[in-house]
């Protein structure tokens, strides 16, 4: 523990928009066949050494099957909430869960780049027996301590009871419990985020594990059987004050995004495929003048027409490319809205600044099912655009290119491997290829997300207003 705030912790969105740039980055590998334990990855992404654009450190696991898929930190800007937050806290420990062994590793990166090395484990049974849940996905770091959402309810299959969050102690790590004091109508989760001096908190919705541990269930989606519906909570009661059903026909409500700024009270959700079209989506939500929520459709992102014979089996009777929405992330001056289009492999970015208005500001094409883009550096980059994380002051965007491990395969068969690049952003918005940051992983290693030194958009929640 500090005896003063961690300088990397910063009150409004401004001031962490001021920060110094990041110098490396911390990046899942995961072995998608379980014959290796999966991995942490720590990058160089400091263009003045000459270690730019590689790996310079790896943590591997000492169990196999976890599949690594969300992390996060063990405390953030929300700590310096002038309620209940930990303002001595260090962020020094990366939280990482395995989606499919329901084990959680503690990290401590402190010490320098090659210092990263395992500091506590907990294992499944710990998880199962205080909250009943399984699954781990999301790790937010909160005032108090660090919500865990989960994919599972209890019993093999994760269907006996609904999937929510736990919290962990932020010093000790223990798990504490389950969030929930009511949960209303809510039966499946995926994100989740928060307004902390407003006091609410919105969730989403993706699955039950039945549906995606051996991959999308086409039935399924075509009966709308995919979460649908987005969930308001009095975050301190702890409970669900309003859903919003978004509709059956758009499948798969995921990534919540609300305006970092916190005296602004609207957001942003991704939504992978209507049914009824294959369009990707992008609803904005906010809450009116009478406390309610309301969420509106505001972009649509269209198929592509494609040849049968080019399409994966799952793809071939719809003779299209579905964009497919697997991330969003919002810069902090609440202005540029990042889009991956994992199918398609398009990076879209949304000038935003009218947040009813998305407009489309940037792209750029890498990967996809059918285009099949190289990167400017020549290199394939196999599978499309998925995880994104943008630089504090808003001038780089990375991501990776795989989604999880069944679906991978089933939308790109055959192996492709991990990469991670990094595009910079024009000084009135647009994209360009970094074509000297090209990020391989070790053979047998695919990679999911992102977390940047000294946080980031997607880790931090700010306590005060941006002047």
């Amino acid at each position: 523990m500090n005896l003063r705030p961690d300088p990397t912790f910063y009150p409004s969105p401004k001031l962490a928009m001021e920060g110094p740039p990041e110098t490396l980055a911390y990046t899942l590998m995961l072995s998608p066949d379980f014959s290796q334990p999966d991995g942490l990855a720590v990058v160089n992404v400091d263009p003045n050494s000459p270690d730019f654009g590689k790996i310079v450190h790896t943590v591997i696991m000492p169990n196999k099957g976890d599949e690594f898929h969300h992390f996060g930190w063990n405390a953030c800007s929300s700590a310096l909430s002038p309620l209940t937050g930990h303002a001595f806290l260090e962020r020094r420990y990366l939280i990482i869960p395995g989606i499919r062994s329901s084990r959680i590793y503690i990290i401590d990166v402190k010490g320098g780049p090659t210092a990263a090395k395992i500091h506590k484990i907990i294992e499944p049974a710990e998880v199962f027996a205080k909250t009943g849940y399984s699954r781990p996905h999301t790790i937010h770091c909160g005032p108090e301590g660090i919500y865990v959402s989960t994919l599972g309810g209890g019993g093999k299959d994760g269907t006996d009871g609904p999937p929510g969050i736990f919290i962990m102690d932020c010093q000790t790590f223990d798990v504490i419990g389950r969030y929930e004091i009511d949960r209303g109508a809510q039966d499946k989760h995926y994100d989740f985020w928060w307004n902390l001096p407003r006091d609410y908190m919105v969730s989403s919705e993706w699955a039950l594990p039945p549906q995606f541990e051996n991959g999308i269930v086409p039935e399924d989606l075509l009966s709308n059987k995919y979460g649908h519906r987005m969930h308001f909570w009095d975050l301190r009661a702890r409970k669900n004050i309003q859903t919003i059903d978004l509709g059956a026909n758009h499948q798969m409500a995921l990534e919540i995004r609300p305006a970092h700024d916190p005296v602004q009270q609207y957001g942003f959700c991704g939504v992978v495929v209507d049914t009824t079209n294959l369009e990707g989506s992008i609803w904005t939500w906010w809450r009116d003048a009478d406390g309610k929520f309301q969420a509106k459709k505001t972009a649509v992102i269209p198929p592509q027409p494609a040849n049968a014979d080019d399409l994966p089996d799952l793809l071939k009777g719809f003779s299209a490319v579905p964009p497919l929405v697997t991330d969003i992330d919002l810069s902090l001056d609440d202005k540029y809205l990042y889009v991956a289009c994992w199918g398609t492999g398009e990076m879209h970015q949304y000038d935003v600044s009218d947040p009813m208005k998305p407009v489309l500001a940037g792209k750029v094409e890498l990967g996809g099912i059918v285009k099949k883009t190289k990167h400017p550096c020549g290199k394939v980059f196999g599978y499309g655009p998925q995880m994104v994380e943008i630089s504090r002051d808003g001038k780089r965007v990375y991501w990776t290119n795989s989604l999880y491990s069944t679906w991978d395969d089933q939308f790109y068969p055959g192996e492709r491997g991990g990469a991670m690049v990094k595009a910079d952003v024009g000084a009135n918005g647009g994209l360009t290829l970094d074509t000297n940051f090209f990020v391989e992983f070790p053979k047998g290693y695919r990679t999911h997300q992102i977390r940047l030194e000294g946080g980031d958009c997607s880790t931090d929640s700010f306590c005060y207003p941006s002047v």
